[in-house]
């Protein structure tokens, strides 16, 4: 894992709406280099607007590099990615699809991460993909994610990891050249007052880094924890790490998808919710209704701390994880690539970011709690 770095600046970007513009405004001043790193790039209004951009800057000379992964963009690329090929943007697929029924383990080894660095001054990570907001087929529209805009020292760690994996791609397809250009980053210059770390995992040394980065916030964690994650799956460390933070007296709080969309990925977390609950961990759920469900431990005796409803953003004191939409041990994730970061704050990051109305666009309802043992009772009838 990466050290952490002062002078800093980083801005939080809530949903598409935010990402979009920003990674467009970095693309279009760009002067030597474009990376983009995605697992899912739509052929839709985004995905072309985005290609644009990136087709200007080609056409200014600059170097364009797109990654995006054979599995996740498989069903939504369309023509866009032969048309940046044709424009002359690099692209570069991270192990294509070759069969819907391959069986073999390895087809699990995805990339996964959603990463852009320009000219080596300005990176954007985090868990937004190249498509929009409301490109939710068979789903409730819009969809909710995050990223951050950073700027500073912390460039130069994220800098080799992404050309790193450029490169193992080009020699995986045997496009290698011994002349492939190389221009190096911009010297990293101080941009804020952040301290910030870069935490990636891939299959060989760098397996356990966000889980172990996970687990080092859980065990100092004094007041409070707050996770918000649609697939929701850990391994027994960490779910361990939540109950004893809970145990110890630090509220610790789940923000999760309620909706079904895998339905063995769903019932397998809902089979975590009794021992996690029992543990004095609080679960709320989020639900295409526009409500919120809210699953709380059983009541605590009189004295104990007091249990109140809120939703708040996962940036919280000390070193913490701005990443979402994978399970936390990675297993079917090659590469991710979450942000580290101490105290300090985040640029435009209000700390009720993730509240209900928030999340509701103002019309949702906070259900009845479901306490204890009545865990399973269905989300449907508690919000009608």
């Amino acid at each position: 894992m990466s050290a952490f770095r002062p002078g800093n600046r980083i801005t939080l970007l809530e949903n598409g709406a935010q990402y979009f513009p920003a990674l467009e405004q970095a693309i279009a001043a760009a002067q030597r280099e474009v990376h983009l790193e995605t697992y899912i790039y739509a052929d839709d209004v985004t995905g072309r607007r985005i290609a644009n951009a990136l087709l200007n800057a080609v056409q200014r000379g600059v170097q364009v590099k797109v990654a995006v992964d054979g599995f996740g963009t498989s069903d939504y690329a369309g023509t866009v990615l032969n048309d940046l090929a044709h424009g002359g943007v690099h692209v570069a697929v991270y192990r294509p699809e070759i069969g819907r029924f391959n069986l073999r383990r390895n087809r699990l080894r995805r990339l996964h991460r959603k990463l852009a660095i320009v000219d080596g001054r300005v990176a954007f990570v985090g868990g937004i993909n190249v498509i929009d907001d409301f490109n939710t087929p068979r789903q409730v529209a819009p969809r909710l994610d995050y990223a951050v805009r950073v700027e500073g020292p912390l460039l130069a760690d994220i800098y080799p990891v992404v050309r790193r994996l450029w490169l193992i791609m080009l020699w995986s397809r045997l496009r290698y050249r011994s002349r492939e250009p190389w221009l190096p980053p911009s010297p990293p210059t101080v941009a804020g007052e952040q301290l910030a770390a870069f935490i990636f995992r891939d299959n060989l040394g760098h397996r356990r880094d966000i889980e172990e980065a996970y687990l080092e916030a859980i065990g100092a964690a004094r007041d409070d924890i707050i996770i918000a994650n649609a697939y929701f799956f850990p391994g027994l460390a960490f779910r361990r790490a939540l109950m004893h933070a809970a145990q110890r007296g630090v509220r610790v709080r789940l923000l999760l998808q309620g909706r079904v969309e895998y339905v063995l990925l769903h019932f397998a977390t809902r089979a975590l919710y009794g021992a996690l609950l029992d543990a004095g961990v609080e679960i709320v759920e989020y639900h295409k209704s526009g409500g919120l469900v809210q699953h709380r431990p059983v009541q605590p005796a009189a004295g104990a701390r007091s249990e109140r409803v809120r939703a708040r953003s996962g940036f919280r004191r000390g070193p913490a994880s701005a990443s979402r939409d994978r399970d936390r041990r990675g297993r079917a994730a090659d590469r991710e690539a979450p942000l580290g970061r101490s105290p300090g704050g985040v640029a435009g990051c209000d700390l009720d970011l993730l509240r209900a109305g928030a999340l509701s666009d103002g019309r949702g309802r906070l259900c009845p709690p479901i306490v204890g043992r009545e865990r399973w009772r269905s989300p449907d009838r508690c919000c009608n």
